[in-house]
């Protein structure tokens, strides 16, 4: 065998190599991705029925705060909660919302409202506190979100959460840079101001479309 052709038998296993070491990486990605999907798909339910539990542990705090709903726990004073689902029409199509309906004493004392949206790496899913009326915001906590670390997931935090608590729900929040003036502004986590702004709409939205529905429910 000449040198030539030794060359080339050599380059040919070489490239024979590459392209099974190239259909190996592939189709253990296949396999990792199929393995992957297939424990979410199993763990799913679970996921959600901790979602569940989660919400309704939560409903005392988003209602009247923390301090007071470990007093009203300590006193042995608990909520009765109530799931139900509300229905808006939007753009020809219907939009479901799971609203957890709080009574203390036979009275409604207020609501939590599932929802989520769009946030700036993946999907935010968010829980918010309003009042009988659905005239207040009265408590906000983040559910699940998968923002970027250090910066858009710092609105999990509580002093970030605590800006909602009290506002008004008759106009639109909005997210400023510069400090907050109004009591329709929310100011933006540092570095992170679309994962603000997009946990803001997602409020607006909801609220837009559950004031009414809800309004009505404490008539």
């Amino acid at each position: 065998m000449t040198a030539l052709q030794m060359e080339q038998s050599f380059g040919q296993r070489l490239k024979n190599s590459n392209i099974v070491q190239a259909w190996l990486v592939l189709t253990l990605a296949l396999l990792f991705g199929a393995a992957l999907a297939g424990i979410q798909i199993s763990l799913a339910p679970t996921i959600e029925a901790n979602k569940i539990n989660e919400t309704r542990q939560k409903v005392p705090e988003l209602i009247f705060g923390k301090a007071k709903a470990m007093e009203m726990a300590a006193q042995k004073k608990n909520l009765q909660v109530t799931s139900q689902f509300i229905a808006v029409e939007k753009q020809g199509k219907k939009v479901y919302y799971n609203i957890f309906k709080a009574d203390l004493d036979g009275k409604c004392v207020g609501w939590v409202a599932k929802t989520k949206g769009q946030g700036y790496a993946d999907k935010i899913e968010l829980l918010i506190g309003l009042a009988p009326d659905a005239e207040t915001i009265t408590g906000l906590f983040i559910l699940d979100q998968k923002e970027t670390p250090g910066l858009g997931n710092k609105i999990v935090t509580e002093k970030w959460r605590s800006q909602f608590t009290g506002k008004p729900t008759g106009t639109r929040l909005t997210v400023t840079k510069t400090g907050v003036g109004t009591d329709t502004e929310i100011n933006a986590v540092t570095g992170a101001t679309i994962s603000s702004r997009s946990t803001v709409n997602i409020i607006n939205a909801a609220i837009g479309d559950l004031k009414g529905p809800l309004t009505a429910k404490a008539k």
